[in-house]
């Protein structure tokens, strides 16, 4: 029974065992409200996980996306507060998400800057850019209404919460796309062995620019989801540790670092116990710097643990350091 345990197991048993642990322990963690709110939590966070996991699984990484999923979406609630219609203010956001996800791409396709250095400065840059250009407020509010964009976050299809719908919805779409479409096999072989990938006929650069488009505009629904389900977009949330929460749910659910490994079933595992983590804590009354302190250890042991397991470098891992 034992040997038939992995990482994508154990990380969905120490979930459940955690679960549990909290409901017995914590006054109000089975509260509805709180269940509620762990369950918008936890969607919103699979969303970019699965973005994340875009990028690991083709041996990249995407540090701008909180911040382009912060602005790109405070500008949107702007448009809608000057009295922009719904669809020309998505729109025009949409396009904005596009063009960082371009920006990323041809950044890590063509300058050949490595991923974690120019999706970083980008990130930068989007935040500097939005808040000098787009919109000059921390908090933008939804404005009043009653329409089918007021409800995305806060809605129930069939009583289940509409952002678990969508979470449901956006992780089986990357599901299909890895697993049945020939771009998807391309991130994969890409992320396994990218000089591989490109003798053997795959459009390696074209193909890190769809990579880094599709998490930009991953990034944009996980916003509208979160804007919608609170009623405002908080544009600092750019500067907070959530894009480490993001690498955290990923790597810890199994998602080699070294490409081209995992799916989307190990975001959903990541997912769940980083997100029961995260309310116990708050329930807990922890500071917000002793839970970066737990997060950080946790991301920590999660690296240490994948480099073991997955070695980028494959004669060391055949044959060991001297």
């Amino acid at each position: 029974m034992i040997h038939r345990l992995n990482q994508e197991r154990i990380v969905l048993l120490i979930a459940a065992a955690l679960f549990l642990f909290f409901s017995v322990s914590l006054n109000g963690f089975l509260d509805p409200g709180n269940l509620l709110s762990l369950v918008q939590n936890v969607s919103i966070l699979g969303i970019l996980g699965v973005g994340m996991a875009l990028a690991i699984i083709g041996r990249g990484i995407d540090l701008s996306m909180v911040a382009t999923m912060a602005l790109s979406v405070a500008w949107l609630l702007d448009m809608l507060n000057n009295g922009a219609p719904i669809p020309v203010a998505l729109l025009w956001a949409l396009g904005f998400v596009i063009l960082v996800g371009l920006i990323n791409g041809v950044l890590v396709a063509y300058v050949e800057i490595p991923a974690i250095f120019a999706t970083l400065a980008v990130g930068i840059l989007v935040y500097g850019f939005g808040k000098t250009w787009l919109v000059n407020v921390d908090v933008v509010y939804l404005p009043a209404g009653d329409g089918w964009f007021y409800r995305i976050g806060s809605g129930r299809i069939l009583g289940v919460p509409t952002s678990v719908v969508i979470f449901a919805a956006i992780a089986l779409m990357a599901f299909l796309f890895l697993r049945y479409l020939k771009p998807g096999r391309f991130i994969y072989g890409m992320g396994d062995n990218p000089l591989a990938a490109r003798i053997t006929g795959i459009p390696v650069r074209p193909m890190m620019v769809v990579q880094y488009v599709l998490i930009a505009v991953i990034a944009f629904v996980a916003g509208i989801v979160t804007a919608t389900a609170v009623s405002s977009m908080n544009t600092r949330v750019a500067l907070s540790t959530q894009v480490y929460d993001v690498i955290l749910v990923v790597v810890l659910g199994g998602i080699g670092l070294s490409g081209g490994k995992g799916g989307i079933r190990n975001v959903i595992v990541g997912t769940l116990l980083i997100g029961i983590l995260l309310n116990g804590m708050t329930i807990m009354n922890l500071t917000y710097t002793m839970q970066n302190i737990l997060k950080s250890v946790i991301l920590l042991a999660a690296i240490v643990i994948d480099t073991l397991l997955n070695p980028r470098d494959e004669q060391t891992a055949q044959h060991g350091d001297i």
